[in-house]
């Protein structure tokens, strides 16, 4: 009777054993499931907000997409107006036709060309032992792409402006920017494939 007792105990120290096992098998995978849940909920908010600017399109049917990577281009030149400072940046193809001699030689810039203006509210500097204009905080993109077949009344050229606002950090596409809203100010540079700005080889 005793030995029945006592094996009776030992059965149920073991169920106790295998339930506390089958417990922590349980907890296991349950936080394996959250941590899962927390990293894909943490990547799709990543990508979202990655995709935030690149997927914005201009009302003439320009895709920032189209620009993806232009924060790394090349430099070509810079400007002043008014009250805003210019860096234009182009991509590989188009810095690759400026090292050719285009638009100098009387060349058009290649299919795929592009080329963005990136704009900057400027301010005097307070720390500078001289007077300089420096950047105060970012303002637009004008973007420029070479697409005969989608621009044939511009020149080959598409245009578009996508405007920043700090305080949201967000990229809107202007709505008073139609693909041909460069064409009338470009006209006067026809003859240099409607390019403004020169490109000194350094």
């Amino acid at each position: 009777m005793a030995e029945l007792v006592t094996k009776s105990a030992g059965q149920e120290e073991q169920e106790t054993i295998a339930g506390i096992r089958g417990a922590a098998r349980r907890l296991t995978r349950f936080n394996t499931v959250v941590a899962a849940v927390v990293v894909l909920t943490v990547l799709v908010a990543t990508v979202v907000y990655a995709q935030d600017k690149y997927s914005l399109m201009s009302p003439g049917g320009i895709a920032f997409s189209d620009f993806r990577g232009y924060e790394d281009w090349a430099a070509v030149s810079s400007a002043r107006q008014d009250e805003i400072l210019k860096v234009i940046v182009a991509n590989p193809k188009m810095i690759t036709a400026y090292k050719a001699g285009v638009p100098g030689n009387g060349q058009p810039f290649p299919e795929g060309s592009m080329i963005v203006k990136l704009q900057w509210k400027q301010k005097k500097s307070t720390e500078a032992q001289f007077a300089v204009d420096v950047p105060d905080f970012f303002t637009q993109a004008f973007v420029m792409e070479k697409d005969s077949k989608r621009f044939p009344k511009t020149g080959g050229w598409g245009y578009a402006v996508f405007n920043y606002d700090p305080a949201s950090d967000k990229f809107t596409a202007d709505p008073k920017s139609p693909s041909d809203c460069g064409n009338a100010c470009h006209t006067a540079v026809k003859t240099k494939d409607y390019i403004f700005h020169p490109y000194e080889k350094r």
